[in-house]
Parts: C-alpha cells; sequence; structure tokens
C-alpha cells in the first residue's frame, strides 16, 4: 500500500516552507494519507530529506514559462459537441479570433478537435487534424507566440500539431489509447500532459466507483508517469492532471480538490482542469454551463491556493483577474501578477 503526502497549506503565511518552490503557497505540517486512512498530521521538519524535496522544489519551466505562479491554459475547442462550448469556434475564422483573444492574458492555449464530454464517441484522426492544424498554422502565422498545447489522444494528430507549431501534448487517457503517441512525445522532446480517467469518455459517468478516489488517482497516476518514462519521455516534460469530471462524481471531484496538494508528492507540474464542469453548476445552481463561470473562478483559486501550476480554464480574462486580486493578496500587495 503507498502512502502519500499532502501538505497542508497556508497561502499568505511567510512561516514554512515554498510548495514546489512557489513563494505565495507554504506548508509546516502535512499530513500521510493511505488507502482508507487519514489524519497523520505530522511536522514538515520532520520528513525525509528525498521526501522533503519533492514537494518544496521549483518544478523546471513549461515552455519557457517559469512554474513559480499559477499559469493559466485557455480552453480552445474547436468542435460543434463540447459540453461547454460546442459550436462556438467550430468555424475557422471564430476559432482564430477567440485564441487571438484569449491569447492577451493566457500563458498557454490548448486546442482541441475531439470532445470528451461525457457519452462522446471517437473522431476520425483526418477530421481531428482538419479541425485543428489549420487553427494552429493560422496563429503562428499571424505572429503569436504563446505555447499552444494539442488536446488529443492520438499520435498523427499529435504529429500534425506539432508539424504547425504545437508545443505541448495533453492527453487525456494519459498515454493508454494510441500506443504510439508515447513515442511522438519522446522523439519530439516536447512536454506531455498525463491526465487521470476512469473509463472511456463515451462510458466514465456510467456509475463510476472508488475505494478512496484521491489514493487511486495517485497511484495511477504514479503508474502513467513510470510508463511515459519507460517509453523515452523525459521527467521534466511530464505534467499531471488529477481529470476532474473524468469518471467521477460530485463527491469524488470535491474530495479530489480537498486533497489537491498532495499530487506535488508526484514532483511534478500539476494542472487542474475543472471550469464549467457539472459539479459546479449542480453545487452553484447552474444549469447551463456559460452559466458556471463564477463557481468555475472559485474552483480556480482554491486550486492556485493547493499550489496548481496550470489553470486550464474557458474564462481567461476573469480567472486572470481573478488571480491577480489572489496574488496581491497572497504576496503582498506589490507582488501582484503582472
Amino acid at each position: 500500500m503507498t502512502a502519500w503526502i499532502r501538505p497542508i497549506v497556508t497561502p499568505g503565511v511567510e512561516e514554512g516552507w515554498p510548495l514546489a518552490g512557489q513563494p505565495h503557497v507554504r506548508f509546516a505540517r502535512v499530513e500521510r494519507i493511505a488507502e482508507g486512512r487519514r489524519g497523520e498530521d505530522i511536522a514538515a521538519v520532520d520528513l525525509r530529506r528525498d521526501t522533503s524535496a519533492r514537494l518544496t522544489t521549483l518544478r523546471p519551466d513549461l515552455c519557457g514559462l517559469a512554474l513559480d505562479r499559477p499559469r493559466i491554459m485557455g480552453i480552445l475547442n474547436v468542435t460543434p459537441d463540447s459540453f461547454s462550448d460546442g459550436g462556438l469556434h467550430h468555424g475557422f475564422d471564430q476559432a482564430v479570433a477567440k485564441a487571438m483573444e484569449m491569447a492577451i492574458e493566457a500563458d498557454v492555449l490548448d486546442i482541441g478537435g475531439e470532445s470528451t464530454r461525457p457519452g462522446a464517441q471517437d473522431v476520425p484522426v483526418e477530421e481531428e487534424i482538419r479541425r485543428t492544424v489549420p487553427v494552429i498554422s493560422a496563429l503562428r502565422s499571424a505572429g503569436i507566440t504563446t505555447p499552444i498545447s494539442i488536446d488529443t489522444r492520438k499520435a498523427r494528430v499529435a504529429e500534425a500539431a506539432l508539424d504547425a507549431g504545437a508545443d505541448i501534448v495533453n492527453d487525456v487517457s494519459a498515454l493508454t489509447y494510441d500506443p504510439d503517441l508515447a513515442r511522438v512525445v519522446a522523439e519530439r522532446e516536447v512536454p506531455i500532459c498525463l491526465m487521470h480517467a476512469k473509463g472511456t469518455p463515451e462510458t466514465m459517468q456510467a456509475d463510476p466507483r472508488y475505494g478512496d478516489v484521491l489514493t487511486e488517482v495517485l497511484d495511477s497516476l504514479a503508474a502513467r508517469v513510470a510508463f511515459a518514462q519507460g517509453q523515452g519521455i523525459a521527467r521534466e516534460r511530464i505534467v499531471v492532471d488529477p481529470g476532474i469530471g473524468f469518471g467521477k462524481t460530485k463527491a469524488h471531484n470535491l474530495e479530489l480538490l480537498r486533497g489537491l496538494s498532495a499530487l506535488h508528492d508526484l514532483g511534478l507540474p500539476v494542472l487542474l482542469g475543472a471550469s464549467r464542469k457539472r459539479f459546479i453548476g449542480t453545487i452553484g445552481g447552474s444549469e447551463e454551463a456559460l452559466g458556471r463561470m463564477p463557481g468555475s473562478l472559485a474552483v480556480a483559486l482554491w486550486g492556485a491556493a493547493q499550489g496548481a501550476q496550470i489553470l486550464r480554464v474557458h474564462d481567461v480574462a476573469e480567472t486572470a483577474q481573478a488571480l491577480r486580486l489572489w496574488m496581491a493578496m497572497a504576496r503582498g500587495e506589490g507582488e501582484a501578477l503582472p
């Protein structure tokens, strides 16, 4: 049974150690957790040296972006059927215009051509390429230098997107869907985000069950990281994502968010993608995905307070403003985000 360490974070407090090298999020105590076991609270100074290093070391830059503060990944779904914005940016001109608007505030643009909403079916490779690659090419031709992530599970789509100017691969299957994707990432020496999911988009919300969702997600991500490294992907190019809403109930999502800081025990950058998810509407009282922006901001700020380095969001400008205010309070008035 694997035991994991969850830093008990205290944003805005100068005492303690910086979580993953982030000066605005610190911890002095930790909780040791294992499947079905919680509550063992110990002082951070009593941790083994390798454990404390794993929890406190600043993560490597991501495409030139320092990860000493939260970074915003703007979502652009060029699909007709994504759960939140499907069809809004399906046309080429609309997609490029939206991406250029997001690039003003976003640190990364995440472009996807296949919906992974609950119940979604696979999109043929050529169609996924047709939807995404022209948009990436147009952005690079327009002089947009913002790092671009291709949201795909498929090796051929990733190759085409990287050829067009993408920099990162974001795989919601954590290299379980297409066995050739690991080779592409390793050969191109690009970063990859490995996300936890239980089942496929078509089946993942059909009564998902866990004995202990937090430790199971941690164990699964650790295994996928080991697999990626075994395929030649450098550890310093791996990002992990707990997969909020992917094979999880509302209770599972909340448990993962409460324990989010434990993901730093993997020693890797953490991406949080909860924007406009159904549980936000259920709790916040908005059936329509477009009405879930306020709740999405609340979750994004919670993620920042738990040390998540990358916040994947639809509402880029609103999240950027909220983060500036949060950072000003966490760091001190003169140290807000630029």
